[in-house]
Parts: structure tokens; sequence; C-alpha cells
């Protein structure tokens, strides 16, 4: 028999503390993603589906996105047990100057299309947080204006080389003038890839309003009065463009581009050079050999060439390739701080993140880029923690295993012989 009784008020007090209701809309919604997915669902329900997809989409069949994030999915942590990680150091020196953690803010094209804000919010939530923030040829925030939200902090611009050599390098003059550290040269565009999610929905510049994107819009009252009520949208570093964004691209990027013209650009720089794009083992050594100051192993976060290598699964060959002391960045796929953790044991220096960050943005402008930050970093801690290691230094190759999904059918073969 359970003896029963009537439960006392006193008792019962310590075991229902309600939580008092938060009146403020917009940090609710934010308090309740714990996750870089929860802030995809939040930014979906928020944004008209043409500017959600410029950010969702990828090239053709989407098949190079689809790859990169499984290849963090295929992947297997080994915690070592028993070790004190009370405290845990997320932070060391990238290019020359810290960071707070290993992660920044990537370049994005038409980034206030997606929620007004736009770079003003990611650079002051980059700044605040202590990372870096880079700044897309494509932005549509000035390079002037970018450095105001973020004065103290590290700024990056990103270089596409046009055609029209004077106009890049005067942009480039503009970055140093305002006290960017880094320049990132992108070399994965001498066309544009083909965004048939864009080419659907009718993207352009300025954007073409149909019968279709305004009932698509209506529903989401916050983005339309925004889209209305402030400043035209338009690449703050380039003339008024009427036409798709890959006309534009294909109109302005030049296919001729080679590494005669990029060392030109690095005598032209008087910082930090990282060449963002390299996706083969080769390419990265004749850019370490050429003297730039790092790249960055990616596939344009599958937006180019679509079926292209995936960046995370080249990484362990580049690092042993230009050695460990080389700075190599990785962009592409990175949707957790446990991917974050995984290309840092693997030999990456730093990472980028994009779609996690517009995600933020769209889910609730720069508190939601605040956001994003905040997750993908209690996340780097907690996975550190549980693999028992206390610094970044402290992460190796044995801290992870790279599950095979998709091994080359030479690669298989010559493993069948050798177990023959």
């Amino acid at each position: 028999m359970v003896d029963r009784r009537i439960p006392k008020v006193r008792d019962l007090a310590p075991l229902m503390q309600f939580k008092a209701p938060d009146l403020n809309a917009k940090r609710r919604r934010l308090e309740s993603a714990l996750t870089i997915a929860d802030l995809r669902k939040i930014a979906m329900r928020r944004t008209p589906k043409a500017a959600f997809d410029y950010t969702e989409g990828a090239a053709e069949g989407e098949i190079s996105m689809a790859r990169a994030r499984q290849a963090f999915e295929d992947i297997q942590f080994n915690p070592a047990i028993l070790r004190d990680v009370s405290k845990v150091s997320t932070g060391w020196n990238v290019l020359g100057a810290p960071v707070s953690m290993p992660f920044g803010i990537a370049p994005t094209g038409f980034t206030r299309m997606m929620q007004t804000e736009g770079e003003i919010a990611g650079a002051g939530a980059a700044g605040a947080a202590g990372i870096p923030f880079s700044l897309s040829t494509m932005g549509t925030t000035a390079i002037e204006d970018v450095k105001a939200a973020n004065p103290n902090g590290r700024n990056w611009f990103q270089l596409y080389m046009w055609k029209d050599r004077d106009r890049s390098m005067a942009l480039v003059d503009r970055a140093a003038a305002a006290g960017f550290d880094t320049l990132l040269v992108t070399v994965d565009v001498p066309v544009a890839g083909a965004r048939l999610r864009d080419k659907r929905n009718g993207f352009s510049i300025p954007p073409q309003l149909t019968l279709g994107t305004v009932v698509n819009a209506l529903p989401r009252p916050e983005w339309w009065v925004n889209f209305l009520t402030t400043e035209p949208l338009a690449f703050a570093s380039l003339d008024r463009w009427s036409g798709t964004v890959g006309e534009l691209l294909d109109s302005m990027f030049d296919p001729t581009v080679t590494f005669d013209d990029l060392a030109w650009i690095k005598a032209q720089w008087p910082g930090k050079v990282v060449v963002k794009g390299v996706q083969n083992v080769q390419d990265a050594r004749k850019l370490a050999d050429l003297g730039v100051d790092g790249i960055v192993l990616s596939n344009h976060g599958g937006r180019q060439l679509d079926r292209a290598p995936i960046p995370f699964h080249l990484l362990p060959d580049v690092v042993r390739e230009v050695g460990s002391e080389y700075e190599v960045h990785l962009d592409t796929g990175i949707m957790s701080g446990a991917d974050i953790v995984a290309a840092v044991a693997l030999g990456a220096r730093f990472t980028l993140v994009g779609r996690a960050y517009l995600y933020g943005l769209m889910a609730g402008g720069r508190g939601g880029v605040d956001r994003m930050i905040q997750i993908l970093g209690e996340q780097i801690v907690r996975t550190m923690r549980l693999l028992g290691v206390n610094s970044l230094e402290e992460l190796t190759p044995e801290h992870v295993t790279q599950l095979e999904r998709l091994v080359p059918r030479a690669r298989a073969a010559a493993a069948e012989r050798a177990a023959v």
C-alpha cells in the first residue's frame, strides 16, 4: 500500500515556478530559437519567398549544397574523458589579430532584401561579439557605413574582379581608406551560376513586383512596410542596374582573371589578402607559394558549379599540402557550432557563415544576428567540453572521423584490390 496525503502549497511551490510572460514579441520569438534550423523556420515565416529563396537556394539541382551539409553530418566525434573542462577558450589569432571565436560573417549580396537592417545589423553584431564581418562587393550598404557600424571591430572586404579594373580597384581603395584589414578575393565566379530559384521567382534588380510577389508578401507586413519605407534597394558599391542578378554578374565579372592578376591585386592592398573559392589541392599549393596570407576552401555555398568538390572533405588534404602553419579557412554547409569545431579539428584556422547569418537577420534583424552568434558560440563551447578540450589549439584530427558516404570509384576499386 502507498500512503497518500493532500499536497500542501508550500511543498508544491518550489516545483511549480512559472515564467513571467515576455511582452516583447521579437525577443520572445528569438529566445525560442535554440538552433540555426529554428532561426531558419522563423525566417521562412517572416520573409517573402523570392527573398528567402535567394538565401536558401543554390545552383541548378542544388546538389553541391546538399552534399556540403551532409558532409558535416557524416562525422564521428571522438571524445576524451576525465578532463577538467571547467574553463574553455574559444579564441585565438586569425590573420595576425585576435578573434573571440573561430568563425566570422561571410560576405553576402542583396542583404537588405532579406531584412531592411542588412549589413548594418551584421557588422554591429560581429563587432559586439569580437568576430570579423565581411562586406560583399554586391552588398547593399556602403563601405563607409559598414565601418561606422563597426568602428572598432574587424571589417573585411570581399572583391570580385570586374572587366572594368579601374572600378574594381576604386572599391579596394575605398575599403583601405576606411580601415578594412583584410581583402577577400573571390575567384570562383568567372560567370554566374545557374541559380534557378531566382529565375523562377523573377528575382531582379530592382525587384519585379508581380501579383504573386505582392500576394506572398502581404502576410508578412513588417517586411512589406520596411521595403516600402526605407531607401530603395541597390548595390551600394555600384551604379543602378535593371535586370536579373545573374545578368548583372555576367555583365561585370571578368572570366579572364589569372594568377598574374591576383599578384597585381596583392601588390595594391596594404592589409591581408585571402583568396576565397579554392577547390583543389594544386591551386591551394600555388596560392601559398604566391604568398597570399590565406585561402578559403569554398564552393560559394553551392551557388556556382553544381556537383563541385565538398570543402570539408577537401580540408585535410589541403592542410597536409600547405602545412598547418598556413591559414586555411572554410565555408559552405556550416549550420552549427559542432560543424565549426570539426573544421578546426581538421586544420581550419577559421570559418565563415553566410546562410546562418541571413537566417538570423531575417528572423529578427540585429537581434536575430546576435542570437545566431550566441547559438553558434554556445554550441562551440559545449562541443569542446564534451570532447574534453580547453582550447582550440587542443583540437586535433584525432577528435574527428569523417565517415565516407561518397567514395570516388577509382579509390573504391583500389581499396578492393588491396583487400584481395
